[in-house]
């Protein structure tokens, strides 16, 4: 799952640079998804078959480190987990597509978002199985 979340990063870069904010957004929803499923499976817990994993790690925070910010990544879940489907499909109420609901700042946030929790998942994953 890390490896799945290491190539969104490579695509919210990309889309950043091609002005895809909105795709920025998806995938680094996509990417966080992917790092906190990957972090909890790490610690033993069955993840959520659903985008937003926000309400477990709370529940399960005593099974991570002190260093693993579970309210911080929870709460980064649930944001970027509600932006998930308007990053796709943009807003039908206000009959806008995607391309301009999101903004460079938006992406860079996003992106800013999911590199740091994919990076402490990624430590959570080397302390708990460090290389043989």
């Amino acid at each position: 799952m890390l490896e799945q979340a290491a190539l969104r990063l490579v695509t919210i870069k990309t889309s950043i640079e091609m002005g895809g904010y909105a795709y920025a957004v998806r995938s680094a929803q996509e990417c966080v998804e992917m790092s906190l499923k990957a972090a909890l499976r790490t610690v033993g817990i069955e993840y959520p078959k659903k985008h937003d994993v926000s309400a477990v790690l709370p529940q399960v925070r005593t099974r991570f480190p002190d260093w693993f910010a579970t309210e911080e990544f929870a709460e980064v879940s649930r944001e970027l987990a509600e932006k998930r489907a308007p990053s796709m499909y943009g807003d039908d109420l206000k009959m806008l597509p995607a391309s301009q609901l999101f903004t460079r700042e938006d992406a860079q946030k996003a992106a800013g978002q999911a590199q740091r929790i994919y990076d402490g998942c990624t430590r959570l994953l080397r302390e708990a199985f460090p290389a043989s």
